[in-house]
């Protein structure tokens, strides 16, 4: 079979992305840290870009008309907890909240408890120590105590060990757990720490009815241990996540969502300094240079618009579909899902992945990021009723659980799927078994022994 050379010509339809594209894709996905970094590159490396209030000392070239603004596009920057270190050279040791935050992100919590947790370490201080008060966390995020102390219990297991204790005792009284050396001894030695730092053996040797050999065994156990598990880690200043958007409700009940006007840069493209640049050139790859900076300014002052534009159509979608959450707490979130989103406001679900990455919704019950709202549903029983977020489901399971007083009260996973279909959830008894063991809720035979015992 003879081989020749031929040429055809094809038509077809095909997305390309150009490099403005991608710088447009990758800006939508940067977090606060990096996108402020990524701007302070390209004023660095663009001489048409420039603040919007330029230091007092700048000046522009011999000749040059003085700077004038143009049209300003703002956006929140700050530096979050999960920072990476943009473009950093340096590099640093993580601090205790990132060690914790990054331990949180493998727990694989639900949302709410997820929520909780955050909280709770955003109020451990650098020795360690929790410093908030349960009940107070519980009314912010509209939950029950007794699920605030759970959640705590997980964190409490969390390393360094110890970390997350309300005090001296409870720091401990965790770390001899994890050593398996805590007994009714030990807690009465705990209890009385008052005793041993007068000194007061007698009194010691009482509490904890232990001889004076015990005694010293136990005191050297207790020295060997480490009181502020905090101290290991960077005592580098914790900066707080300070959000993209900010949600406050008004007088009459709504809910007004904007974009966090506290830490926008304003960038700008000088447009009197290019046409004084753009006479001065003469050769033209000086004119070619300064066309391709003009180009790439308006196309960065374009982009940036986009994405404060896209965060804040994302935000107030999210923020009308989980409202009942904002005024009601987590046994209200609602199940949502990117395409939901993206069908509402007419976009991708890939740019709404994207925004809700790294992005932060400051509320009336705290801090979230973007993905905390977005959670599996349950369906109804009724033909016409509501769909349950499954986070909603956990809650109402905890509740009944919680609620056992006795063996005679304890519910099996069956009595638990009847009690919730006459609420209206359509459940599976599987369902409510999974739901139970990830919240490590011993089933109804072993809450059942439990309780006799503890009668």
């Amino acid at each position: 079979m003879a081989l020749s050379a031929r040429l055809e010509l094809r038509q077809g339809q095909g997305l390309v992305v150009t490099p403005q594209l991608q710088q447009a894709i990758k800006l939508l996905q940067l977090s606060n840290l990096e996108l402020e970094s990524f701007v302070e590159a390209e004023l660095e490396r663009n001489p048409l870009l420039q603040r919007a209030q330029p230091a007092a000392n700048a000046t522009p070239p011999q000749g040059a008309p003085a700077p004038v603004e143009s049209p300003v596009w703002r956006t929140t920057v700050s530096g979050g907890l999960n920072t990476g270190d943009f473009d950093s050279p340096l590099a640093r040791d993580k601090s205790l909240h990132e060690h914790l935050h990054d331990q949180l992100v493998v727990t694989r919590l639900p949302p709410a408890e997820r929520a909780i947790a955050g909280a709770l370490i955003d109020a451990v201080d650098d020795g360690g120590y929790l410093r908030a008060d349960l009940a107070e966390i519980a009314d912010r995020l509209g939950c029950d105590v007794a699920l605030v102390e759970k959640v705590l219990a997980v964190v409490q297991g969390f390393e360094p060990t110890g970390v997350a204790a309300r005090d001296v005792a409870e720091c401990l009284a965790i770390q001899l757990k994890d050593r398996n050396r805590y007994d009714p001894a030990m807690a009465a030695l705990l209890s009385n720490l008052d005793l041993l730092a007068r000194g007061d053996m007698p009194g010691l040797r009482k509490a904890c009815r232990v001889d004076d050999e015990d005694l010293k065994e136990m005191i050297a156990e207790l020295r060997a241990l480490t009181p502020r598990p905090g101290a290991a880690f960077g005592g580098e200043p914790v900066q707080p996540v300070v959000p993209d958007v900010v949600v406050r409700e008004t007088t009459d009940g709504q809910w007004h969502v904007e974009l966090n006007n506290e830490t926008l840069p304003r960038v700008l493209v000088n447009r009197r300094y290019h046409a004084w640049v753009d006479g001065a050139t003469r050769t033209d790859e000086d004119k070619t240079f300064v066309s391709e900076r003009l180009s790439e300014a308006n196309w960065l002052v374009k982009s940036l618009d986009q994405r404060a534009k896209t965060i804040l159509k994302v935000a107030g979608e999210i923020v009308k579909r989980q409202d009942g959450f904002l005024a009601h707490g987590v046994t209200h979130l609602r199940p949502l899902n990117l395409k939901t989103v993206a069908e509402a406001i007419g976009m991708h679900e890939s740019t709404v992945s994207r925004v809700t990455t790294n992005k932060y919704m400051a509320t009336p019950r705290g801090v979230f990021e973007l993905k905390f709202f977005f959670t599996a549903s349950l369906g109804s029983t009724d033909a016409d009723g509501e769909i349950h977020s499954a986070q909603s489901v956990r809650h109402r399971i905890r509740q009944l659980i919680d609620a056992e007083r006795s063996a005679a009260e304890v519910h099996s996973d069956d009595a638990i799927v009847d009690i919730l279909k006459e609420a209206g959830v359509d459940i599976a008894r599987r369902t409510v078994a999974k739901y139970r063991e990830a919240m490590r809720i011993p089933s109804s035979p072993e809450r059942r022994r439990l309780l006799k015992h503890s009668a």
